[in-house]
């Protein structure tokens, strides 16, 4: 299986690793993984979280934890800061030192998991499917890339959900050219479900980035971001009919610094954006501009020096 459209990725995370699964997940979706396991490792976990609160600590609706110690792998669930019954597997898929492909398959009623194109287990949905919206990944694991792929149709089977090893490709601008200021075209237009990437590294000396989405053959911008890096205000607005809205800023922290890399995603649902940065969902932006084919224009301006820009 060859997948060169995942709706969203994250690249060499840092672990421990908390993500938000932006729009969440439906049935015929997967969280594909690829990593290695450490020599010395004993354990790791992958959590499928609703939310990533740490005081009350979040729910878990699936918890996948490969034990080495004891050749087995422990799946559970937490509801209100408890533990539900243990389902203990004993197999052990992982080897120490080696590489993994681990593929989550959401179907309506449970989770299938293959690993390295062999399925694996089964598990049945304990909690509600559409509260889960974060990946969280724990324990002795390094991770290379992960992805969330759109339903296959059709998928057949589990063993055919790992049959050939994934391989993320990237879309990539078409320009090629990531000098600032950048403007790039949005074909054909944006609609619901699909997002935006953005991918920099600040200068160290950075006061603000901009990134617009602009209706085409017009002045007006349909979502105006502007991090303010000097103080530390992230700035959301449209310019319509040659004129600014209201400006909203409120955030409960300020999710970038100076000198250092950033992703940020933008997806489009169906009354609103919702923008994540490196990872963590950080705020909603009420559509402005109801006719979402006419956005069709992203520019990148400020201090900044632009790495990739893509549309999934």
């Amino acid at each position: 299986m060859s997948v060169s459209n995942p709706r969203q990725t994250f690249v060499n995370p840092v672990i421990p690793f908390a993500g938000t699964i932006l729009g969440g997940l439906s049935p015929g979706e997967m969280v594909l993984i690829q990593g290695s396991v450490p020599p010395t490792a004993d354990r790791f976990q992958v959590d499928l979280a609703c939310g990533s609160s740490v005081s009350p600590r979040a729910d878990v609706a699936f918890h996948f934890n490969p034990r080495f110690t004891r050749s087995s792998i422990v799946c559970n669930s937490l509801q209100k800061e408890r533990w539900g019954r243990e389902e203990i597997h004993h197999l052990m898929p992982f080897s120490p030192a080696s590489d993994f492909e681990l593929i989550i398959l959401v179907q309506s009623d449970s989770f299938k998991v293959a690993v390295n194109g062999a399925h694996v287990l089964q598990y049945k949905h304990r909690l509600d499917l559409d509260r889960v919206d974060t990946l969280l990944i724990h324990g002795k694991v390094k991770v290379q890339a992960i992805g969330v792929l759109p339903s296959q149709s059709p998928v057949r089977s589990e063993a055919e959900v790992g049959a050939r090893r994934t391989e993320l490709n990237p879309i990539i601008s078409s320009s090629g050219d990531m000098s600032v200021p950048f403007r790039g075209e949005l074909v054909p237009g944006l609609s619901v479900g699909r997002s935006i990437t953005v991918k920099g590294l600040t200068n160290h000396n950075a006061q603000s980035v901009c990134v617009n989405l602009r209706v085409q053959n017009s002045s007006d911008i349909a979502l105006h971001l502007n991090p303010r890096l000097n103080k530390q205000l992230f700035v959301r607005n449209s310019f319509l009919s040659d004129c600014w809205g209201p400006e909203e800023s409120g955030l409960s922290s300020f999710p970038f610094c100076s000198g250092q890399y950033f992703e940020m995603i933008v997806l489009v649902e169906a009354h609103q954006f919702r923008v994540a940065v490196n990872g963590v969902h950080q705020l909603d932006y009420k559509h402005r501009v109801q006719d979402l084919s006419t956005i069709a224009q992203v520019e990148v301006l400020g201090d900044l020096t632009l790495e990739d820009v893509r549309l999934l």
